[in-house]
């Protein structure tokens, strides 16, 4: 049996079925499943697969780069709470949400020193930079918190948007052998011209990724700087305390080529983000760099209600009472993001001992979904 660590209490079975169909792969080397382990498709959201010799796109996914960006900021957390509304309402007004995009491209410079494939450069072309600055849908998010010393956080979660998807897409047709994209475990082989592509694309996807979040990130804080001013003439950002974090990606390491979808990478010393829902906020984690966890952590609290499932069977009304002092889009739509439909955060923390350290943890009191 090859090595694999489970972290993950009460796996839902199917979840658990998708991981061990991952390393029964003869080019799958070891394993591992995050605390918030849940059904994905092709591999389980919060696993972790080393493979030798070959990258599987559907192992990292569609929203290639996906992740979290977190920086503390001087702005003062009173005045957070008084301008809350206005901050929210502005958020919206500058930030495209679900599938909208910019009605001007967003200039990218240090774009233009990568180099992505033809199929890439072509997607790219059509809308990559209207799209760049938009926060997307389902659990991507803007949220502004205070923490434990009452300094003031933007968390963003967010990734590469349509590019990615589309990136993503193309590769999975090519690993199934053309036709239609299949989510399963179709590799491509890094000795393969289709291989090295996927490699060089995604670290374009994962660069426009960040470029999304930091462009959100720069909106953010210029609405603070609007709503509520500041005592300086800077932004408003520690920028040299930053954390990035992508959740969905496949990197190098010892050899290995270690897939995550849907989980963290946490090296010794690391920082990283670990968001919960609407109500808990986010944790602020200092990595363990645990070997058996193939150097990973959780990426957030987990689903225990698929969307379907969430909107058929919780109540609007709790979900009001549970967000009561959050300002937030707290209606039907947005049903299926409300607490009761993940996993709970403590929990999932107290799982992870092993793998990352509590810095701070980050209390929302805005919160911007798609």
């Amino acid at each position: 049996m090859k090595p694999r660590r489970v972290y993950a209490e009460n796996v839902d079975p199917g979840a658990l079925a998708q991981f061990e169909s991952a390393l029964e792969q003869p080019f799958a080397v070891r394993g591992a499943l995050m605390p918030d382990a849940h059904l994905g498709y092709a591999l389980p959201i919060g696993a972790v697969v080393a493979t030798r010799g070959v990258v599987v796109p559907a192992w990292v996914g569609y929203d290639i780069g996906c992740g979290m960006c977190a920086l503390p900021t001087r702005f003062d957390a009173q005045a957070l709470r008084e301008n809350a509304r206005a901050i929210f309402d502005d958020i919206y007004r500058v930030i495209p949400v679900g599938f909208a995009h910019n009605r001007a491209e967003t200039p990218w410079p240090q774009g233009e020193a990568l180099e992505p494939s033809s199929v890439l450069a072509a997607i790219f072309a059509r809308d990559g930079l209207h799209q760049l600055g938009s926060l997307g849908s389902g659990n991507h998010f803007i949220e502004i918190g205070t923490d434990e010393q009452a300094r003031v956080w933007v968390v963003i979660h967010s990734g590469s948007r349509g590019v990615g998807h589309a990136t993503a897409t193309h590769y999975m047709k090519l690993a199934a052998g053309g036709g239609h994209a299949r989510e399963g475990h179709d590799g491509l082989a890094l000795v393969s011209a289709a291989g090295r592509e996927y490699l060089s694309d995604q670290r374009f996807c994962l660069a426009f990724a960040l470029e999304n979040r930091l462009e959100m990130m720069r909106r953010v804080l210029a609405v603070l700087r609007r709503q509520i001013g500041g005592k300086d003439t800077s932004d408003g950002g520690t920028w040299d305390e930053l954390i990035n974090r992508h959740h969905n990606h496949v990197e190098e390491r010892d050899g290995m080529w270690i897939h995550r979808k849907g989980a963290t990478h946490a090296e010794a010393g690391m920082m990283g983000v670990v968001p919960g829902n609407m109500r808990d906020g986010s944790f602020i984690v200092r990595g363990r760099g645990n070997p058996e966890a193939l150097w990973s952590s959780a990426h957030g609290a987990g689903r225990v209600l698929g969307r379907n499932a969430a909107r058929r069977t919780l109540a609007l009304e709790g979900f009001r009472a549970q967000m009561r002092g959050i300002t937030a889009r707290v209606e039907a739509k947005t049903l299926d993001e409300s607490p009761a439909a993940y996993k709970d955060l403590d929990a999932v923390m107290a799982q992870q001992r092993e793998l990352v350290e509590v810095v701070a943890r980050v209390r929302p009191v805005v919160n911007v979904k798609g």
